[in-house]
């Protein structure tokens, strides 16, 4: 790897670092101003949001100009977001404009990728990048709740003799200490080398966006190659964000644990994603990346087996086996998309697509989750339904694929017998 990509990761790192303690303290701000309990799954609805709606923009934003300066401006965007809750403004309000920030520096982000390294590297540098991303968020979700401690409180209030200006000199300085991670990121984006790729000159119009995002969209869907890949990592993020929430209440009432105690076994997900993502980097190359389909397959039913655990130190393999399982099959998968998605169009608008149908598929997942919690039904259902949704979906995806490839070998056979006259 050239020290452009440790660049990037460094940037990527203290970006992620910072949205994750920000989501915290946001919460915490919520609970300080009386709101009621509804708006605290609001704000990761508001930042999701984002990702949709603006994905007919930021593709073109992120090739309009070079993919550094892009992150830079993002970043910007983000301590603009972080500035306004400093100054009082809703926290929904303000964690949305992180959210516009984050939703226009993913296209850069993995868009640059494709412009600085080659094919054969691009599982390898989504291993590291989904890898460093994970810890990211384990070391931001640890840093936003020491933010927000009665410890960190009392030592602040100790160490500063001086008025807080409107929200509470605690909540004001974790803020600040969040504010310097954005900034840490943005001087690492000005340090992103310049690359050689340069894309046709991007519509204009917001009419024509949407049109040229559109078409972009089928295009992906239609490829044989990219309508399997995208699709794997829709799944990967819905259900993922889905079984943030399925852990919480699985260990809140199976484990009986209370929610600070159940938050760890998050992490214990996330370090088994870590772990997936790194074998995957090491022993997946690019050409390979399809085989690791029924690994999705096989999570699923794995998934299904929490309802026969009712320990704690069975808990803990078990959910670094689903997490490792996870990063191991949605890595090569997201390289290929990566790959795919340069080839048909562009690094920014390809990611744009991708950002689009993830996200979309969190919000569709994260809504069935609440239909099935509003049918008040047990956890142990919801778990082997979720599992069996999983699994079955990879499924119809491998078939899919397996359809798509026999569709190939005929028309391939088909060409040849043109060629030789027979």
């Amino acid at each position: 790897m050239n020290r452009g990509f440790y660049t990037i990761m460094a940037a990527q790192f203290f970006s992620s670092l910072a949205d994750n303690a920000l989501l915290i303290v946001a919460i915490s701000l919520l609970a300080s101003l009386q709101s009621p309990e509804w708006m605290t799954p609001m704000l990761k609805l508001f930042f999701v949001l984002s990702y949709v709606v603006l994905a007919p923009f930021v593709g073109a934003f992120a090739d309009a100009y070079p993919k550094g300066k892009v992150m830079f401006i993002t970043n910007l965007v983000k301590i603009t977001g972080c500035l306004m809750m400093f100054f009082s403004v809703h926290p929904l309000l303000a964690y949305a404009v992180v959210g516009f920030g984050a939703a226009a520096y993913s296209p850069a982000k993995y868009g640059i990728l494709t412009e600085l390294l080659p094919p054969e590297k691009l599982v390898m540098a989504n291993g590291w990048i989904e890898g460093l991303t994970v810890l990211s968020i384990i070391f931001g979700t640890v840093l936003g709740g020491a933010l927000v401690s009665t410890k960190f409180a009392a030592m602040i209030t100790t160490l500063l003799p001086f008025e807080s200006l409107a929200l509470g000199i605690t909540l004001e300085v974790a803020l600040g200490i969040v504010m310097v991670s954005y900034v840490l990121a943005a001087l690492f984006n000005l340090r992103i080398p310049l690359t050689v790729t340069h894309y046709p000159r991007q519509e204009h119009g917001p009419w024509r966006l949407v049109l040229d995002f559109s078409h972009c969209v089928v295009s992906l869907w239609r490829d044989r190659l990219g309508q399997i890949s995208l699709a794997v990592t829709s799944l990967f993020w819905g259900a993922g964000a889905t079984l943030q929430f399925i852990v919480l209440k699985w260990a809140e009432t199976t484990l009986n644990m209370p929610l600070a105690q159940a938050a760890v076994l998050q992490g214990v997900v996330a370090f088994g994603v870590a772990f997936g993502a790194i074998a995957a980097a090491r022993y997946i190359p690019l050409k390979k990346s399809l085989n690791v389909m029924p690994v999705g397959f096989a999570m699923g039913i794995i998934v299904c087996v929490m309802v026969t655990v009712d320990s704690v130190t069975l808990a803990y393999p078990l959910l670094v086996l689903i997490g490792a399982l996870s990063g191991y099959f949605v890595v090569p998968m997201n390289a290929l998309l990566q790959h795919r998605g340069h080839v048909l169009m562009s690094a920014g608008h390809s990611i744009a697509v991708q950002n689009f149908s993830e996200n979309l598929s969190i919000l569709m997942m994260l809504g069935l989750y609440a239909v099935l919690v509003m049918l008040n039904l047990s956890i142990s259902i919801v778990i082997v339904l979720f599992g069996a949704f999983v699994s079955g979906i990879m499924w119809l995806i491998m078939r899919r694929h397996a359809a798509n490839q026999r569709e190939y070998d005929s028309l391939h056979l088909i060409g040849q017998q043109k060629h030789f006259g027979t």
